[in-house]
């Protein structure tokens, strides 16, 4: 028996992992993305990492797992690390065999800048138990010369404004939100006065109140809350700045 952290995997269990991960890593190189398998009952270490993640990290296998947890902080963009943890854990306690999808940020070995990633993850083994034990992802970079690149950077910047300034967002009430939308199509107050059927000092009371809660003082701050939560789309903002 060989006993890990938290659980005791049994032998033959053993052999069919170190049969699995050897097929895995036997056609490796031919798949376009990075393979990374991670054990559950290790923290979600790292157990295998194809040879191409090797190279652009700039480490050995031995000594990826033999980092432990510290691979996370080494590697990736830490804003990430809330969504990745929700997600991943609600898969496990899902236990069903459906992928999920992440977006993560990258420190290449001898590169200065975060290499943005799209990773698709699926439990990979069970114990004994039918407990998932080991995960399987794959990576692919989102290469920068592609026309879709600039829209998906967007997205990913509009997700980390969400994650960052939510706090702040809370803080408005349902017609503070309406106020906001129709400040960021470039309403004026009495516009915004006669759309909801408000006085315009009514309006205009919404507006500071917004700044104040949002600490914020441009229109182009203002316009970041809007498209990041969604309340306007990007169709609508350049028709209004054109």
């Amino acid at each position: 028996m060989t006993e890990n952290s938290n659980t005791t995997i049994s032998s033959e269990l053993q052999e069919k992992i170190n049969k699995k991960i050897a097929a895995i890593d036997g056609i490796a190189d031919e798949l376009p993305g990075v393979i990374i398998i991670h054990n559950i009952s290790k923290n979600f270490t790292v157990e295998y990492m194809s040879p191409r993640g090797l190279a652009q990290l700039g480490v050995e296998l031995e000594e990826l797992k033999a980092m432990g947890t510290e691979y996370y902080p080494r590697f990736f963009n830490p804003d990430d690390s809330a969504e990745h943890i929700t997600k991943s854990t609600t898969m496990l306690e899902k236990n069903t065999d459906d992928n999920i999808s992440l977006f993560q940020q990258v420190r290449f070995k001898g590169v200065e800048d975060w290499v943005w990633h799209i990773c698709s993850m699926k439990i990979f083994i069970r114990d004994d138990t039918g407990k998932p034990l080991l995960t399987i992802a794959i990576a692919f970079p989102i290469d920068p010369e592609h026309h879709i690149t600039n829209k998906v950077t967007r997205l990913l910047d509009e997700n980390d404004f969400l994650r960052n300034h939510y706090q702040e967002y809370s803080k408005l009430g349902k017609r503070e939100r309406e106020v906001l939308r129709l400040l960021a199509l470039g309403k004026s107050s009495s516009e915004i006065a006669n759309e909801l059927f408000i006085s315009t000092a009514t309006a205009e009371t919404h507006r500071r109140n917004i700044r104040q809660k949002l600490n914020i003082s441009s229109f182009f701050e203002l316009s970041q809350y809007a498209r990041a939560f969604d309340l306007i789309c990007y169709s609508s903002f350049f028709i209004t700045i054109i």
